[in-house]
């Protein structure tokens, strides 16, 4: 993908965010973005963590940078959309770090980023210091200035994910002391999954002072309500591959108890309709 290409592919994934109410799925292979995109979606996100498990690791940077990088260069190749990139921690805890981790996701032809704060080995601590984390996103802003890309960096906190704070009040301090600093470092958009209360995000957003996004958690709080109190985007996370697998795990249970299953999803997907997902390509071999 050209530099003008990612350019402009950046600049229709910032639009998406300043009209706002931005539903995002996440993707964990080729064939899921399709469908995302083929739906409707006017981009895709990835998943870390479905793209580790369907690679056979857990979460949590248990899949290498260079084999990250191979994962979402397969999801651009196929879709027309911008595509934003879960790149966890960023593979590992510098700046230097972080910045080789964004010429890999440009190189890839992914025009956004999650980078989240949580340290993968968490054996100091379960986040990085402020100050940390706020030189890892400068490194990562740098890198993608010094490409001519605007990237959007959406920097995720995960302070309500891990019920950090002696209790909800300094959790949410907490919360917008990072929020602030990251986007004063660097970061477009301040990413606070373990979220669902309408009075929270709206008190994040009018404190943090930036635009804030939200996982969406299933059977929890409708995405309006979250948007309607001042939420830019929501994210499904890994939510849309592990109902893909609930329904695998039926359909295998349903094979050894009776022989046959029954259909599911409001119609089949047929063989045909996943290879109209790609385009054609010559053969290979003989």
């Amino acid at each position: 993908m050209t530099t003008d290409t990612l350019r402009e592919q950046a600049a229709r994934f910032r639009r998406l965010h300043d009209e706002g109410r931005l539903l995002l799925p996440n993707a964990w292979d080729a064939a899921s973005a399709r469908v995302f995109e083929m739906a409707g979606f006017p981009a895709v996100a990835t998943t870390s963590a479905g793209i580790a498990w369907s690679r056979g690791v857990r979460d949590g940077e248990q899949i290498d940078r260079a084999a990250m990088q191979r994962e979402i260069a397969s999801i651009t190749r196929v879709v027309a959309c911008p595509v934003t990139a879960d790149v966890e921690a960023g593979y590992g805890p510098s700046p230097d770090d972080v910045a080789t981790t964004i010429d890999a996701v440009l190189d890839a032809g992914a025009v956004g980023v999650n980078l989240e704060d949580s340290r993968p080995d968490a054996a100091e601590a379960p986040l990085f210091d402020v100050d940390a984390q706020c030189a890892r996103l400068t490194a990562a802003r740098a890198a993608a200035e010094r490409r001519g890309v605007p990237l959007l960096i959406n920097a995720r906190t995960d302070t309500f994910l891990l019920s950090l704070g002696a209790d909800p009040d300094e959790r949410m301090a907490m919360t917008i002391e990072r929020g602030r600093a990251y986007l004063a470092a660097g970061g477009d958009v301040v990413f606070v999954p373990g979220v669902d209360d309408p009075a929270i995000v709206a008190r994040l957003v009018r404190e943090i002072g930036g635009p804030v996004s939200l996982l969406l958690r299933p059977d929890g709080t409708p995405p309006e309500a979250l948007f309607a109190a001042g939420a830019c985007r929501i994210s499904l996370g890994s939510s849309a591959m592990l109902a893909t697998l609930a329904v695998l795990r039926d359909v295998a249970h349903d094979l050894i108890a009776q022989g046959t299953y029954p259909r599911r999803g409001s119609r089949p997907f047929t063989y045909a309709d996943v290879q109209a997902l790609f385009p054609e390509r010559g053969r290979t071999g003989p």
